[in-house]
C-alpha cells in the first residue's frame, strides 16, 4: 500500500484519499466507475455518466502543519510515558476531503479521509487534480490511466515513495 498524490494504491485498487476500513467514508476508482464507500454514502457512478471530478478540502503541507504534527506526536509520547495504562488521549480522525462527481443528474459530494499526516505538497495536489480531470476525458484515457496506476500498485513493494518519486509517477500517469 502506498500514497501517491491524493491517491492511495493498495495492490491493484486505487482510492482517492485513504483506503477506508470498516464503515469509514472513502472513494474507490474502479474500471466501471467511481465507487462511494462507507457509512452515509454509497453508489457507483459509471464512467460513461461522469463528466467532472474535482477535489476540495485538501490540506497542503506547510511548515506550521509539520510543526503542529511534531508537537502533537511529542505530547502524545509524553502523555503515554506518564500514564502508560489506558488508551491514548489523541484519538482524532484525520481530516476529510471532498470528491465532487459531476454527472448529467447533478453533482455528488463524496467524502474520504486524507492519507497524508501533514498534508500534501502543492505540486502533488495540482498533479492529482489534473489526473482526476483526465479520467473524465473518455473511456480509453480512463482505462489506460487506471491500468497504469493499478499495475504500479501490484508491483510496488514497500511504503509510500518519497515526494519527488510520487510527483514523477503522477507526471508519468498524465503523459
Amino acid at each position: 500500500m502506498a500514497m501517491v498524490g491524493l491517491f492511495w494504491i493498495a495492490e491493484g485498487d486505487v482510492y482517492v484519499g485513504a483506503k477506508p476500513s470498516g464503515m469509514a467514508p472513502g472513494v474507490r476508482l474502479t474500471a466501471e466507475g467511481v465507487l462511494a464507500l462507507g457509512d452515509g454514502q454509497d453508489g457507483l457512478y459509471l464512467w460513461e455518466d461522469v463528466n467532472a471530478l474535482t477535489v476540495s478540502d485538501v490540506p497542503v503541507k506547510t511548515l506550521m502543519r509539520q510543526v503542529g504534527a511534531f508537537t502533537e506526536a511529542a505530547l502524545d509520547t509524553v502523555m503515554n510515558l506518564a500514564a502508560p495504562v489506558g488508551p491514548a488521549l489523541t484519538g482524532e480522525a484525520p481530516p476529510l476531503m471532498t470528491l465532487s462527481v459531476g454527472s448529467d443528474d447533478g453533482e455528488h459530494a463524496l467524502k474520504a479521509y486524507v492519507a497524508a499526516a501533514v498534508g500534501y505538497s502543492s505540486t502533488e495536489v495540482e498533479l492529482s487534480r489534473t489526473l482526476l480531470s483526465r479520467l473524465t476525458e473518455g473511456a480509453a484515457t480512463m482505462a489506460t490511466t487506471l491500468a497504469a496506476m493499478s499495475e504500479w500498485g501490484r508491483s510496488w513493494e514497500g511504503g509510500s515513495p518519497r515526494v519527488s518519486q510520487r510527483e514523477a509517477l503522477l507526471r508519468e500517469w498524465l503523459a
